[in-house]
């Protein structure tokens, strides 16, 4: 059965109203103490000291939460639910706690090397955006404190443990990041992915990102708010080649650019001079001004023109 987080029903007192009755408990205490002393009774000092006693161990049932913290309440090892309730109470002293945030928390990713669909190395780094939604799960379900980067140094304070849980929310989301880059292709560079890319995907890959983090990380009460890829480049060894690759079929691109509206001014010059009569031309002179004017069009230098006296 997997069992959830469930809130604490067990008995919990305002921390104020049982500081003062504990006060008096330790005044009471020492009072009859004294008393017993004085008078050579037995029993009333007996009394006293008790009472001394179970004030002492009443202390140690005082819980302060502050917001956007939990406390996991746990007697003798077992489960009595999550106590989330802000502000300072007293509970049963033999119950023990953990404190947790549930607070947002934002991890930066360091760029990790993977490959894209098409075999290229390239480096992708994430930013991402979680928080506890179930701590049941985010303590007993997972064992996250010994896959701390120091386990000797785990302890049950808050930042303690929140940390050992980001050390298990970064693996993860390594995991995740690497499975989405192999998927798409880093660049649509020779027009054959046809689809999404890495680096024009956008708002759909940070989507898919941060589906595959959510279903990696239910299994500790973690909610994935938001995941976005914060850095997306080449590999070292690759890159300088990619980049002449690009520069190249930009190139070839502009190149077609220059040479479909070359074509189209040339057959709009000639359709004009036909439709105006402005010069009767044959084909061979066609032929002559469609090469001089393509050359003029589609050279990177400016022209240097020709005054012809002559007949065309």
């Amino acid at each position: 059965m997997n069992k959830k987080e469930i809130a604490f029903c067990g008995v919990t007192l305002n921390g104020f109203l049982m500081l003062f009755v504990i006060l008096v408990l330790f005044v009471l205490s020492v009072t009859a103490f004294v008393i017993g002393v004085e008078d050579d009774s037995v029993p009333m000092s007996c009394g006293g000291a008790l009472l001394f006693a179970l004030s002492t161990v009443m202390c140690a049932g005082f819980v302060m939460l502050e917001p956007g913290e939990a406390r996991l309440m746990m007697f003798f090892g077992a489960y009595h639910g999550t106590f989330s309730k802000t502000g300072f109470y007293w509970v049963h002293p033999f119950i023990t706690t953990k404190r947790l945030s549930l607070r947002a928390r934002n991890l930066d990713a360091d760029p990790i090397k993977v490959n894209d669909q098409v075999g290229n190395p390239v480096m992708i780094g994430l930013v991402l955006v979680w928080k506890l939604c179930d701590t049941y799960k985010a303590m007993f379900e997972i064992d996250a404190q010994t896959m701390a980067k120091n386990p000797n140094a785990i302890g049950t304070d808050v930042k303690s443990i929140m940390n050992a849980l980001e050390q298990f929310v970064k693996t993860q989301s390594d995991a995740a990041l690497r499975q989405v880059a192999g998927q798409y292709a880093y660049d649509d560079v020779d027009g054959k992915t046809n689809g999404l890319t890495l680096r024009g995907g956008g708002e759909e890959i940070n989507q898919q990102l941060e589906q595959k983090l959510n279903e990696r990380l239910a299994i500790a009460g973690i909610e994935v708010v938001e995941a976005r890829i914060n850095y997306l480049a080449y590999a070292p060894e690759i890159a300088a080649v990619m980049l002449r690759r690009q520069q190249a079929s930009a190139v070839i691109s502009a190149r077609e650019k220059i040479v479909e509206g070359a074509v189209s001014m040339v057959k709009m010059a000639l359709d004009r001079l036909a439709e105006e009569q402005v010069v009767e031309l044959d084909d061979d002179k066609k032929a002559a001004m469609v090469s001089n004017l393509m050359v003029v069009l589609c050279g990177e230098d400016s022209a240097q023109p020709i005054v012809n006296t002559s007949t065309l």
